[in-house]
């Protein structure tokens, strides 16, 4: 009974949000050897070869927001990435109450002409978003999304923090990979592929503080997770 007990504490901090003043937590890279981070034109130019030779092993790199946005700088931030030898990745900020299908052919739009190492990404958080959007009118659309991503042949991880993944992911999303944000520790129990556990990360090359990601196994792990 007390390991269970203790599981379950240590899974509730896994879960624990990203608010709050804490914006850091260093991880074990003995356990946990591959490193991401995840960018932005709010980060501005990167010098993926410096953040390549500071461990930097892949990127996921914003794409669309919504139906209309676009981000600036990801066809320059991926291409720059992947000339430095990192592997990389596309992430979409989903809108509540935007339908989910004109957000999977935004993104596939932005996202087909480029040769990409990770499963597409769709961020889904309550920042930013309409709080008088039903949690079951999130879920709706964000499942026509995963969908329409899937039937163009897309494998699809979701990024979100513990609210978002008690209200909108837990049980409803089997079929896709968790991209957790938790500024605590987060046990190889937890159901998750990648973990965000700082947005202050400190990475050559770029002059800005990045969020920190890493993947939830080996480099063995990572590389076949990328060959799924």
């Amino acid at each position: 009974m007390a390991w269970r007990l203790a599981l379950i504490a240590a899974t509730l901090l896994a879960l624990a949000g990203c608010s709050g003043s804490q914006r850091h937590f260093d991880v074990d890279r003995n356990l946990f050897p591959v490193k991401g981070i995840d960018v932005s034109n709010h980060n501005g130019p990167v010098d993926f070869t410096r953040a390549r030779a500071d461990s930097i092993d892949f990127v996921y790199i914003k794409a669309t927001e919504g139906i209309e946005y676009s981000d600036a700088m990801f066809a320059h931030h991926l291409e720059s990435a992947k000339a430095a030898g990192i592997k990389v990745g596309a992430y979409h900020y989903f809108r509540f109450g935007s339908p989910g299908h004109l957000q999977a052919y935004h993104f596939l739009n932005a996202v087909r002409e480029h040769d990409l190492d990770l499963p597409l990404a769709i961020d889904v958080e309550d920042w930013l978003n309409d709080a008088d959007v039903p949690d079951a009118e999130v879920r709706e659309q964000l499942r026509v999304m995963v969908d329409a991503l899937a039937s163009n042949g897309m494998r699809v991880v979701i990024y979100t923090n513990k609210d978002g993944y008690a209200r909108y992911i837990d049980s409803h999303f089997p079929d896709a990979d968790l991209w957790l944000c938790s500024l605590s520790p987060a046990p190889p129990q937890a159901p998750w592929a990648i973990w965000q556990h700082s947005h202050q990360g400190t990475v050559d090359g770029a002059s800005t503080p990045v969020d920190v990601n890493t993947f939830a196994g080996s480099r063995a792990d990572f590389a076949r997770w990328l060959a799924r």
